[in-house]
């Protein structure tokens, strides 16, 4: 594994775990040498994990749409800096750079980013490995809703058993590193290969 996207909040939320559990990750990717792909802010704990990287030698790798960066939310520190057109080909593009996917806690983007990439996975656009930072027990109601679309028919067990889950930083890139790599089912797929 060379990369790994993280999605997480452009705020802090209300406890300070959050923040650490952030900083943590980012430590943990430069150490291991691989790449933090994200959002490209210099808020909340956007800014949290990719500082951190950073200052432990990581490369960051940011990826913001151009209105973001009018109002001076970028990062300028990243090691690459990729200014998109949209929201959309930020996604896109985030998918294209990683070899997996991280969600830690945050708000309706974080869900939006997290959710289109399990979509991916299901319709087979890509088979990369998608863990949940579970800091503070952040996801349990998430996570109980997601088993509860395997109970009602609308998403496979199996599919939910591909989303790793653990509250350490070092445990969650543990689990994601050993996880086998799927072919995709779909070559060439459009939303992964624009940008």
């Amino acid at each position: 594994m060379k990369s790994f996207v993280v999605f997480c909040g452009s705020r802090h939320g209300v406890r300070p775990e959050y923040a650490e559990a952030a900083k943590a990750l980012g430590r943990q990717l430069a150490e291991r040498q691989i790449a933090l792909v994200y959002g490209g802010g210099n808020v909340g704990l956007m800014g949290d994990v990719a500082h951190a990287c950073l200052d432990a030698g990581g490369r960051v790798v940011g990826v913001i749409p151009e209105f973001m960066v009018e109002r001076e939310l970028a990062l300028s520190a990243c090691s690459e800096l990729l200014v998109v057109d949209s929201m959309h080909t930020r996604k896109a593009k985030m998918a294209e750079l990683a070899d997996g996917f991280i969600a830690m806690p945050g708000g309706f983007g974080t869900f939006d980013e997290l959710f289109e990439i399990l979509t991916w996975a299901q319709i087979g656009l890509h088979g990369k490995p998608v863990g949940l930072l579970n800091t503070e027990g952040y996801f349990d109601l998430l996570l109980g809703f997601i088993r509860q679309t395997v109970t009602e028919g609308f998403v496979r067990e199996a599919e939910v058993e591909r989303i790793a889950v653990a509250s350490a930083p070092a445990a969650l890139l543990d689990t994601l590193v050993a996880t086998p790599v799927l072919p995709a089912r779909w070559a060439k797929a459009d939303l992964l290969t624009k940008s």
